[in-house]
């Protein structure tokens, strides 16, 4: 029996952008996206990793209180957050192509710690680190 993380999950304002973005610019297809009344369990995933999903959540009924969504939605609009970490072979060319599909950058790639890295926000303001990933490391 295989185990480990299935599902992380983020907090996004809008579920609709939040899918645009995350197909559109960044890649991802859509693994599941059911619906239970007003409640959308929408997850992404990256081509690369089938076997891991990005839940695109909305903050709110029936996980927390509306006063501590509405909380939540501030705290990830500042970009409070953690951020997330995307490995990619080469982090100027894979910053490059994601201008050209209209990813904005909070950092370009800078050489640093034995990597190239940069970092953008998704529309929502979750904070995304990308990583070059290390010669050999794999």
């Amino acid at each position: 029996m295989s185990q480990g993380v299935q599902v992380v999950g983020v907090y996004v304002r809008d579920q609709e952008e939040a899918l645009k973005f995350y197909v559109e610019k960044l890649g991802f297809s859509v693994h599941t996206d059911a619906r239970n009344g007003d409640y959308r369990w929408l997850t992404v995933q990256h081509p690369e990793q089938p076997s891991f999903q990005l839940g695109l959540f909305l903050p709110g009924p029936p996980v927390i209180d509306a006063a501590t969504a509405q909380t939540v939605r501030e705290i990830v609009a500042k970009g409070a957050m953690p951020p997330l970490v995307l490995e990619v072979d080469d982090c100027r060319a894979a910053c490059e192509g994601m201008k050209t599909r209209g990813v904005e950058f909070t950092q370009e790639p800078i050489a640093r710690y034995g990597s190239v890295d940069a970092s953008f926000r998704d529309p929502s303001g979750n904070g995304w680190k990308m990583l070059e990933a290390r010669k050999g490391a794999k």
